[in-house]
């Protein structure tokens, strides 16, 4: 299955910054870690990382027609970003919204997501295993 990951702002910064909160591994090393994960079915996998709202759309876009599912992490976005929602609505590809963190942990505004409503599903406060718990939800679809 070909899944595009998409993530937002920030998270070039893994393992800089708050290793506390988002653990110690850099965006590389998350997606090679992916990459060596054992699925229930063989996956190809898309990165792409941007600190700007209107790249993260235009990646959104640009997955079509290759991409199957969508592993997103919008970052600060999750709680603001009217546009990333109706970008993942618009493509008609299954999306998942995952998070490094427990954001219903954290700040009040980091437990509102205006992106969950237009995805399958949501896996958060799970470090990295957020991201393979949301390519299972896509493979069992």
């Amino acid at each position: 299955m070909n899944i595009q990951v998409i993530e937002g702002p920030n998270l070039n910064l893994l393992g800089h910054r708050e290793p506390e909160i988002y653990g110690k591994d850099t965006l590389e090393e998350l997606h090679a870690w992916m990459q060596n994960q054992e699925y229930s079915r063989p996956c190809v996998f898309r990165f792409f990382q941007s600190n700007s709202e209107g790249a993260l759309i235009d990646a959104i876009q640009q997955c079509v027609p290759w991409a199957r599912g969508l592993v997103i992490n919008p970052a600060a976005y999750t709680h603001t970003s009217y546009a990333i929602r109706d970008a993942i609505a618009a493509i008609g590809i299954p999306a998942v919204e995952v998070h490094l963190s427990d954001i219903h942990r954290r700040e009040p505004f980091r437990a509102q997501s205006v992106i969950v409503p237009v995805c399958v599903g949501q896996v958060y406060g799970k470090g990295k295993e957020s991201y393979r718990e949301g390519v299972e939800i896509l493979l069992a679809l």
